[in-house]
């Protein structure tokens, strides 16, 4: 509300007082919820958004004399060295080579595990397979990739010689060496650790779909493909665009360790991505780690993957009826 005084409009104090008021009564009928959700404000708040506070490495000379804030301002200087460097175009492109087959690869596997599992009418059972393939997601990083070079050795290992044996690879080909099978063994390594985690948000989507509906398509004489293209994907389409959105903002974002353990000199320029660039330019430089450079960098590739987030955004809220913001 508002009122007319001398041809200008001012605001309602009641109103104002009353918003207030309602605030309040909101607050204090909601004080567990607050207290619940404090940790978690707190925790975005000191972990993520205090740190923002050194983006303006990005824009300074860095030294451990001047701190932070002190630095010479050299304005886009970082960023016109990371564009002009003969490593922009390989660990751009090795980026988002990895990312994007990450997600076409990584991202439908969780939604048919899930929708396999909804198909397990025994609880027992049900609880069984969902226990399996939650387990991988806790294995370490470390023991992974060991497993990956136990399978994949080249004179002894059991799935390289699968491989051979069926003439897929050649008999002397070192798979683990071999620029071409890097990407594949990390997404399929990815895809088997993540997937049944992954799956857990639409596990939970499937379950508030109306079991009406799949009696009625029974009744119509539908078979479990109908069912599943008519009622079980346009049922949980809000959860997988919003998923889908996530992962777009994650295509930049890589498993730094994975790769790290992953390295060899023979794949180099493969794998060699953002993350692995900025890893060596700021923490391995020979000298005076480069934390100005390495800062820019990084804050580039937010920059982008920011962009694409708002624009898959965009388009999803065109097409459907859901958005994640």
């Amino acid at each position: 509300m508002s009122v007319k005084s001398k041809g200008l409009t001012v605001p309602d104090k009641n109103a104002a007082d009353g918003a207030n008021r309602g605030i309040r009564k909101y607050i204090r009928h909601n004080w567990q919820l607050w207290i619940m959700l404090f940790p978690a404000m707190l925790y975005i708040l000191i972990f993520c958004y205090v740190p923002m506070y050194g983006i303006q490495l990005a824009f300074r000379e860095y030294s451990f004399t001047a701190g932070i804030t002190g630095g010479k301002f050299v304005g886009m200087k970082y960023f016109r060295q990371y564009f002009e460097s003969p490593m922009f175009w390989t660990t751009l492109k090795n980026t988002f080579v990895i990312s994007a087959t990450s997600i076409l690869v990584g991202f439908p596997v969780p939604i048919i595990l899930a929708m396999v599992i909804n198909q397990i009418r025994s609880p027992k059972w049900k609880r069984t397979v969902q226990t399996t393939v939650y387990i991988p997601y806790f294995i370490s990083v470390v023991v992974l990739v060991s497993m990956l070079n136990i399978m994949f050795a080249n004179d002894s290992g059991v799935i390289a010689n699968f491989l051979k044996s069926l003439h897929i690879v050649s008999r002397d080909t070192n798979i683990l060496g071999k620029e071409s099978c890097f990407v594949p063994l990390y997404v399929l390594s990815g895809v088997w650790q993540t997937m049944g985690w992954n799956s857990i948000i639409f596990i939970a989507a499937l379950s508030s779909v109306d079991t009406q509906l799949y009696d009625a398509c029974k009744i119509d004489g539908a078979n479990r493909w109908q069912k599943m293209f008519f009622i079980t994907l346009p049922s949980i389409s809000s959860s997988i665009i919003v998923m889908l959105i996530i992962s777009i903002g994650n295509i930049f974002s890589v498993d730094l360790d994975r790769i790290l353990l992953m390295y060899n000199p023979s794949v180099y320029e493969t794998a060699d991505v953002i993350q692995t660039y900025v890893y060596r330019i700021a923490f391995q430089a020979t000298g005076f780690p480069n934390y100005s450079y390495g800062t820019a960098v990084n804050m580039l590739k937010s920059i982008i993957a920011f962009v694409l987030v708002i624009a898959a955004n965009k388009l999803a809220s065109k097409y459907s009826e859901t958005r994640l913001f």
